[in-house]
């Protein structure tokens, strides 16, 4: 009860989100973004659309190659129903929440046991998450050299602390599959401040829990690091995927007759800042953040009515595009063996 009473309450706040989004994207350029809406190139528009199905299948290959380690006969479409809704559980939960607890049931449903099923997850969240800061990086020391946006201190603060952020969680996932110290401290120092604070009412449970999961977190980034080839082809496909998800941007402006307003090696920049900034936004599918981030950096480039236009697109294109077909490709029956 307690679980559809939540999912419920995501759903309504996605839809609420949406609609002040669209209300404060639409308010003062209405009819010249609907002029927009008008004048697209389907073609153009579709090949935007297939940007972000190679996105998906570059993330179906990252999951998949960990998942044949365990089970060989697993087939790629199955991977790809796991990936597909992943993306919409990740897109309908608070910090991307529920995508991995999904892949743990899903896989367990497939015959894999639930600590390979963890580390699976494990292993695929750490190799995104390499990728994302590896080329966040590049985006930041890219706009230091080339100077790509005017400075804005509330920006450049939005886009460090994001990165910091996924850096750390990336730092964060290392240290803690590897160093038992680091471990212990955890334990000692921040669950028992927790617990002091009343945050954590049952510290000997939540020890024991965490315990647990840095037990199956070690075994699958072990794993992880021994297979030096699974872990350089994960980064790999996530790289290329994100690489996809960057160019999305620049093909919706061509769909909208623009061919000169910015480049391609721009485009990928802007929209890793971007990525930077949504990144840490605490609400299903970083809505606001986003959408923000999108108008405050790609407006250096776009104005008016199109930079609306595109933002809207951009943001149907990458989200509630995966949403809906992640949600199709949930109900549909499989066959067993």
């Amino acid at each position: 009860m307690r679980k559809k009473l939540k999912s419920k309450l995501n759903y309504l706040l996605l839809i609420i989100i949406t609609i002040i989004v669209l209300y404060f994207s639409l308010k003062d350029n209405f009819e010249v973004t609907i002029n927009e809406f008008k004048n697209i190139n389907f073609i153009w528009f579709s090949v935007g659309v297939l940007f972000i199905i190679i996105y998906w299948l570059f993330r179906t290959l990252s999951i998949h190659s960990f998942i044949t380690t365990v089970k060989k006969d697993f087939t790629f479409f199955r991977s790809f129903k796991l990936m597909m809704t992943t993306i919409f559980f990740d897109g309908v939960t608070p910090c991307s929440s529920g995508g991995q607890p999904f892949q743990i049931y899903y896989l367990k449903k497939h015959d894999i046991p639930i600590v390979k099923g963890t580390n699976i997850a494990i292993q695929n969240f750490i190799v995104f998450q390499v990728a994302l800061v590896l080329i966040g990086l590049v985006a930041i020391v890219s706009n230091f050299i080339f100077h790509i946006f005017p400075a804005s201190n509330i920006l450049k603060g939005l886009v460090i602390l994001g990165f910091i952020i996924n850096l750390a969680v990336t730092v964060g996932l290392f240290l803690i599959a590897f160093l038992k110290r680091f471990n212990k401290f955890i334990c000692k120092i921040v669950i028992g401040l927790l617990h002091k604070l009343k945050i954590i009412k049952n510290k000997e449970e939540t020890i024991e829990r965490f315990n647990k999961y840095v037990y199956e977190f070690n075994l699958g980034a072990k794993e992880l690091i021994k297979n030096k080839r699974l872990l350089i082809n994960g980064v790999i496909y996530n790289i290329m995927a994100l690489l996809c998800y960057y160019t999305i941007p620049i093909v919706i402006l061509f769909s909208m007759s623009d061919f000169s307003s910015i480049n391609l090696f721009y485009t990928i920049v802007t929209s890793a800042y971007v990525m930077l900034i949504g990144s840490f936004v605490p609400i299903p599918g970083g809505s606001g953040g986003l959408e923000y981030g999108y108008i405050a950096f790609f407006g250096n480039f776009i104005q008016g009515g199109k930079l609306t236009a595109s933002m809207l697109l951009w943001r149907f294109t990458t989200y509630y595009l995966g949403i809906i077909v992640g949600a199709v490709i949930m109900n549909i029956k499989e066959k067993r063996n």
